[in-house]
């Protein structure tokens, strides 16, 4: 795959992005194209591995090793550096559903386990699946599948995220009719509000991919909650199967003194407010604007918030994490084909690097109290470093006395992960769940404990990475129309 020694003769390069104060200015993607050359330079580094690591999506160390969707991406490489860009998108939409949204929000796990990784940079994979999509958009390759024969099958599919878009997108080429539940004003899910416009644009991109599967047959419901508007009794009536894909959406809270000051929002609130003002044309309801903002939470969520408190003016941000800084190279507990647990400079840093002078993020802080004045209004934060000591098997933090401090804060914002799926529609149709509140459902059969309701995504296996809600969706449709007709050809 790719050409033989290419490795060796071309460097790794990605495209180059919008200056940082440049691109702070608005709210579109930030990312610039790269020449058909250079890309088909890009696959010839793809180095005919033999065995390659990066489709396997498995689990190493807790973490996802290789493609959880298993994308052929040798093959496709191999494809954009012969400069056969048909059937690199043909190769690519065997196994990916949206390649336009994993290949600008997802990690690149596929990156991570790339064998060239061991000596080199590794393959820009990420990129190349990403310029295979948009140019068979633009030569239109992308058209509606034509479903041949429609069944009497009808299901609906609850949340309209990556998990219940696969599901739909698999469901409806099966033939079945299919209705998604979603209780926002736009389709979308995670896609639409959870992930800022200038790292996925709404309009040009997820958008464009619900018109086409409205073309396609789907039916798409918003402003719709199931369990509320539409009641749990009525869709297991009018519906011969149901799959939920409803997220893990129950936000981790910050349990410390002053939590009640007003100025302490979630981080999903916060973007999905951001984003819908800038859907709208309107003024987003939580504001950043002139606001000291603390951003707790050093992932992706974390970074997203602080490069939207960048876009909106505040005053200043600052990123808190409890963990230490990770280390520039892999460490000896952290082998290929491991996810590299390195520290990256992400959009959001860089950006407010570029505004303030410095890296936003503080590594190794712990949260112990938050302050207010006398109308409840926050004001600060009190911090102090912390140590990493095992006990019982177990990593805690522990306090470093002597290094508490305090940072002024008119805004802070909560981006520490999620618990779970809100439970009260799960209660309604009485299915069961697990010990950290998801839906009891084993993985490749995607059944819950109640008759005709599947469960798939991060509801199922917890907050995940959007590959791995795109392969329980698939999968979940699989198992779904299997139950359905007794057989299935769905991959």
């Amino acid at each position: 795959m790719g050409k033989v020694k290419g490795f060796l003769e071309y460097e790794r390069a990605v495209p180059e992005d919008r200056q940082p104060l440049e691109r702070i200015k608005d709210w579109k993607e930030f990312h610039k194209e790269m020449p058909e050359e250079a890309l088909r330079e890009q696959g010839a580094r793809c180095m005919d591995c033999g065995t390659p690591y990066c489709h396997t999506g498995i689990m190493l160390s807790g973490m996802t090793s290789g493609c959880p969707i298993h994308n052929l991406i040798p093959e496709w490489n191999d494809h954009v550096y012969r400069g056969f860009w048909r059937e690199a998108f043909e190769r690519l939409m065997k196994t990916n559903n949206f390649p336009e949204f994993t290949g600008r929000v997802c990690p690149a796990p596929c990156e991570g386990s790339c064998v060239l990784g061991i000596i080199e940079p590794p393959v820009t994979i990420k990129n190349i699946e990403c310029i295979i999509i948009e140019h068979a958009f633009e030569q239109g390759w992308v058209k509606p599948c034509e479903v041949a024969k429609r069944t009497e099958k009808r299901v609906a599919i609850v949340g309209s995220g990556p998990a219940g878009l696969a599901c739909a997108d698999q469901l409806n080429r099966a033939g079945h009719n299919v209705t998604v539940f979603e209780r926002d004003d736009r389709i979308g899910g995670l896609l639409m509000y959870g992930i800022p416009n200038m790292k996925l644009d709404k309009e040009s991109v997820v958008q464009r991919r619900i018109d086409l599967m409205e073309e396609e047959g789907v039916t798409f419901v918003v402003n719709t909650e199931v369990g509320k508007d539409y009641s749990a009794e009525k869709l297991l009536e009018e519906f011969d199967a149901v799959v939920l894909c409803t997220g893990a959406t129950k936000p981790r809270d910050l349990d410390v003194e002053g939590r009640g000051n007003k100025g302490v929002y979630f981080a999903m609130d916060y973007l999905r407010s951001s984003t819908k003002a800038v859907l709208d044309g309107d003024e987003p309801k939580i504001n950043a604007k002139d606001k000291a903002v603390v951003v707790i939470g050093g992932g992706d969520t974390g970074t997203d918030c602080v490069a939207t408190s960048i876009r909106q003016g505040c005053k200043s941000v600052v990123q808190l994490e409890i963990m230490p800084e990770p280390p520039l190279e892999r460490q000896p507990d952290n082998p290929w084909p491991e996810w590299p647990k390195t520290i990256k400079v992400d959009y959001g840093q860089e950006e407010a690097a570029a505004v303030q002078g410095d890296d936003p993020r503080r590594y190794s802080v712990m949260t112990q109290k938050l302050l207010g004045d006398t109308n409840g209004h926050l004001t600060g934060i009190e911090v102090c470093q912390v140590e990493w000591v095992k006990k019982e098997e177990r990593w805690i933090p522990e306090p470093v006395f002597g290094t508490e401090e305090t940072i002024p804060a008119d805004m802070i914002l909560l981006a520490m992960g999620f618990l779970g799926p809100e439970e009260g529609l799960l209660q309604q149709l009485k299915v069961e769940q697990g010990e950290r509140s998801n839906i009891k459902a084993e993985y490749g059969d995607f059944r819950t404990s109640m008759v005709k309701v599947f469960a798939a995504g991060d509801a199922r296996r917890g907050q995940s990475l959007i590959v791995w809600a795109i392969n329980e969706g698939r999968a979940a449709a699989r198992e779904c129309d299997r139950y359905l007709m007794g057989c299935t050809n769905l991959p």
